[in-house]
């Protein structure tokens, strides 16, 4: 498995824009499908988009499409998360993810996700 660290979280105005990092250890990043999810006080956690092994494939929560951009750079092991028009609905805790696959395929489950970041504080003012 791979140890996930993400970084880039903030306090930010309604309309800004912030852009998460998140690092990964390990010389097989490429054969994981890397996934941004988020937590709100007193909500489950969700998906927020999710990228497939080369970059080629994304998929958007409907929360962030328009808004959000996941990329990733497979010869620096990191997948980013850029933020614009942030909202104050989008204050969470943001979580990476890692979900193992054999193919160049989208994973968009929880559940199929098997390596975690601790979490970066977004926190969107209005």
């Amino acid at each position: 498995q791979v140890q996930l660290v993400e970084s880039g979280g903030g306090l930010v105005q309604a309309g800004g824009s912030l852009r998460l990092s998140c690092a990964a250890s390990g010389r097989t990043f490429s054969r994981y499908v890397m996934g941004w999810f988020r937590q709100a006080p007193g909500k489950e956690r969700e998906v927020v988009c999710t990228i497939s092994r080369s970059g080629s494939s994304q998929y958007y929560a409907d929360s962030g499409k328009g808004r959000f951009t996941i990329s990733r750079d497979n010869a620096k092991n990191t997948v980013y998360l850029q933020m614009n028009s942030l909202k104050a609905e989008d204050t969470a805790v943001y979580y990476c993810a890692a979900g193992f696959s054999d193919y160049d395929v989208l994973l968009t489950n929880r559940v199929d996700f098997v390596s975690w970041g601790q979490g970066t504080q977004v926190t969107v003012s209005s």
